[in-house]
């Protein structure tokens, strides 16, 4: 993933087939871009077949515990993979083994696997993977805490949308998240290295940019620039037609930035804003720094700016302490607010986190009933909310062909709606204006009304 200096591209290493298999969250998958951009610099080709591939690289998430275990595993059936072909090189990356624990153990337990790394200094990739193919050094690299960022090449998957990260790490320290201890604390990219890359993005063809933060409204703290600036830069300063970005903290959504939003159209009008409960004594306990009326007020904030304004959210049942009454306040309050979506999650003991060790860890029959309910109230409102866009008509750009029929297409309009209509390849990105005809559970129907400035 770094720049090494000029690394020569040795026949040994150019030519060869990687894969790259990616786990979490849309950070990861922005990462991933840049580890294939090293191994294209060193002169290997992609290939989607993993039994073809002469390297596999693993990029991991370890959110939850649950997940962790699944990587766990999937690094164990590559053994079968590795005796077919012993020159195949394995090598796991990313927030996963950033845990020296987890990382000593892949080591010791999986001896296939070449090269394992942290998400500190992912950048030293393209090293450790010229030694393991010139030399077959097998490596184990994690460093403790991250130094400042280093600008890398990127490898765009294509199409008319890209990522692009703003900030790296985070300081909120939820007591549920294991994040700022393995993506370190918050260091923000510079802003004209942000805008040199959209533009070299819309000079590639891309029509939109989500940009990623593990939260994004606390950008530029350290560089004197705040996130409501940042995104006004980029509305000025670049002609990418449609912002987006995520995730947002409630305790650091400035009025400024609703202006912002408010003002600029290339900016969504939908914001993805994590409430996790409705309980103010659980938000508490969480250490997420509102409460449940300040997260209201907030909501009310941004549909007063923006009315037609879409809110998604983050949700967690069965929290430690976690009862009854504390419950059917976050129902209450997903009623009263009427969530587009919401990932919803079962609370998963997360060791190295505060609220491993909270009392009142609540039984796991007590969760799956409170997460069935939550699920069915949100399924509900969504297909509500859904249906209410019937008759309108949305701005959709065009992002690839429907995984329902080859003779669909399939995008999402302003306010992150999929949007499914007649249509062929040629299409993809594209603007159309599209005229809802149903909503169903996840995805809104259309025809097309017409094309919107290509």
């Amino acid at each position: 993933m770094g720049i090494e200096e000029n690394i020569e591209k040795k026949s040994v290493i150019k030519g060869n087939l990687y894969h790259i298999i990616t786990y979490g969250c849309q950070m990861n998958e922005h990462e991933s871009e840049k580890i294939a951009a090293c191994c294209e610099g060193l002169g290997f080709k992609r290939t989607e077949d993993r039994q073809a591939a002469d390297l596999i690289v693993l990029n991991t998430c370890c959110v939850r515990e649950n997940a962790e275990n699944k990587i766990i595993g999937n690094i164990g059936a590559l053994k079968n993979l590795k005796a077919k072909n012993p020159s195949l090189k394995i090598a796991v990356l990313g927030c996963m083994t950033q845990q020296e624990k987890t990382a000593q153990k892949i080591y010791k337990t999986f001896p296939f696997v070449d090269v394992i790394l942290g998400t500190h200094n992912m950048h030293m990739l393209s090293r450790h993977l010229r030694e393991c193919f010139l030399d077959g050094t097998r490596t184990i690299d994690v460093w403790n805490t991250a130094g400042q960022i280093i600008e890398e090449p990127i490898s765009p998957k294509g199409g008319p949308a890209a990522f692009v990260n703003i900030m790296y790490g985070c300081d909120n320290f939820c007591s549920y998240c294991i994040v700022p201890y393995v993506r370190g604390r918050e260091r923000s990219r510079a802003p004209e290295t942000i805008l040199a890359e959209i533009n070299g993005f819309v000079s590639s063809g891309a029509r939109e940019v989500t940009l990623l933060g593990q939260n994004v409204n606390s950008y530029g703290r350290e560089l004197g620039i705040n996130f409501a600036g940042l995104l006004e830069m980029i509305c000025r300063q670049t002609n990418i037609e449609r912002i987006r970005f995520m995730t947002s903290h409630p305790k650091d959504l400035s009025d400024e930035l609703i202006a912002v939003m408010a003002r600029w159209p290339q900016v969504c009008k939908h914001i993805h804003l994590p409430v996790q409960s409705g309980s103010s004594r659980m938000l508490g306990l969480m250490n997420r720094k509102y409460t449940r009326d300040e997260y209201i007020a907030l909501i009310g904030k941004l549909r007063a700016a923006m009315p037609a304004i879409a809110v998604t959210t983050d949700i967690i049942a069965g929290f430690p302490g976690e009862t009854e009454d504390d419950f059917c306040e976050t129902l209450t309050l997903v009623e009263a607010i009427r969530f587009e979506s919401a990932f919803t999650f079962v609370y998963s003991k997360r060791s190295g986190t505060a609220a491993a060790a909270i009392e009142g860890q609540v039984p796991l029959q007590i969760k799956k009933e409170r997460i069935a309910r939550l699920v069915a109230m949100q399924n509900k409102i969504t297909e509500e909310v859904n249906r209410s866009y019937i008759g309108t008509v949305q701005r959709v750009l065009v992002e690839s062909t429907s995984t329902r029929s080859s003779r669909h297409v399939s995008g999402r309009a302003d306010g992150g709606k999929t949007v499914n209509f007649p249509g062929n390849p040629e299409m993809i990105g594209l603007f159309y204006n599209i005229r809802i005809t149903q909503g169903k559970k996840t995805t809104l129907f259309g025809e097309i009304e017409d094309t919107n400035n290509g």
